[in-house]
């Protein structure tokens, strides 16, 4: 691992993550959880880290894109690092920081979908963790969103339900999901005209996967993201609306109870933002209110395709009127 004491240039976090290419927030977790760099600090509690921080980070960045899992090679030293990656670029045609294919990618989230049900099953969260970080990586946010964890957690569902596993795999599969979420998150700097969301959902929708998911999937569309968790009344969803200057609202919907609540806040939600504002509602049983989102003027998300297409829609209208 790297030494504390190496007399070499000292870096901020921000440096290390452009130059090494892995994302911050991910420097962090594999410094956290695997020691796999091990920077000083500052007198004011700012990370610094070296040269050779750097180049274990690039090294352990391309053996995790090959497939390694972070966990196994962490700890590795920088010569054993290199010789790794070093005889894989050999024995593979292409070099390893080339970006798959599209394709590829769906064939790559295919396995990792068995690896992490295999975790779950076997309720395992360090491994699911593990399974997750390293899909991040290679599959980069989008697709892992859309290509395995949604599947996964469709599985999850379906199999829960036919008595295979049982809440509790559930749960921990969130858990692990949420403590990941800010790998996720596109955290890059927006433009001060970058259109504005809010994303909560209704009262007595107590699920927040949903609106956690859409709300990273607005951001890596370059939206302003502020994000409300679950359970809110449509007076707190308006003025969190009002206070940021949205131009739209997603509300998640996961279970189809109490249907004259969520009548009740749709209606009470559209009333006090007015029509200018676009509510978009998704979740699994959002196909369940219907009629009210009809009634509402609110846009019904179909898949990740078309909720990308919406926000596209919505950017350019706003382009155009400014």
């Amino acid at each position: 691992m790297t030494s504390t004491s190496d007399e070499s240039a000292q870096y901020l976090i921000k440096t290390v993550s452009k130059r090494s290419g892995v994302k911050s927030d991910l420097v962090r977790a594999w410094e956290r959880r695997y020691q796999a760099v091990t920077p000083t600090r500052t007198s004011g509690g700012h990370r610094i880290y070296t040269d050779q921080d750097i180049a274990r980070l690039k090294l352990l960045n391309q053996a995790t894109s090959n497939g390694h899992s972070i966990s196994q090679i962490a700890r590795l030293s920088l010569e054993d690092l290199k010789n790794l990656v070093k005889s894989e670029s050999e024995s593979i045609p292409q070099p390893p920081h080339i970006i798959p294919s599209s394709s590829d990618r769906l064939y790559i989230a295919a396995d990792y979908m068995e690896k992490c049900y295999a975790a779950v099953l076997a309720f395992d969260p360090k491994a699911l963790e593990s399974h997750f970080e390293n899909a991040i990586v290679e599959l980069g946010s989008e697709i892992f969103i859309e290509h395995l964890l949604t599947p996964l957690l469709t599985r999850i569902g379906e199999r829960w339900k036919a008595g295979e596993l049982r809440p509790v795999h559930e749960h921990m599969t969130s858990s692990v999901i949420r403590s990941l979420a800010y790998i996720l998150r596109n955290n890059k700097p927006r433009a001060e005209n970058a259109p504005r969301m809010v994303v909560s959902t209704p009262i007595d929708q107590l699920h927040e996967l949903g609106a956690l998911l859409a709300a990273i999937m607005a951001e890596l569309s370059d939206w302003q993201v502020t994000y409300l968790g679950t359970n809110l009344p449509a007076e707190e969803i308006a003025a969190a609306i009002k206070y940021t200057n949205a131009r739209a609202v997603t509300l998640s919907i996961s279970f189809a109870a109490n249907d004259h609540v969520v009548a009740k806040e749709l209606r009470r939600l559209r009333k006090l933002i007015g029509p200018d504002i676009a509510i978009i509602v998704g979740g699994r049983a959002a196909e369940y209110y219907q009629d009210i989102l009809n009634e509402v003027g609110v846009v019904n998300i179909q898949s990740y395709a078309h909720f990308r297409q919406i926000l596209a829609e919505l950017a350019l209208k706003q382009e155009n009127q400014n």
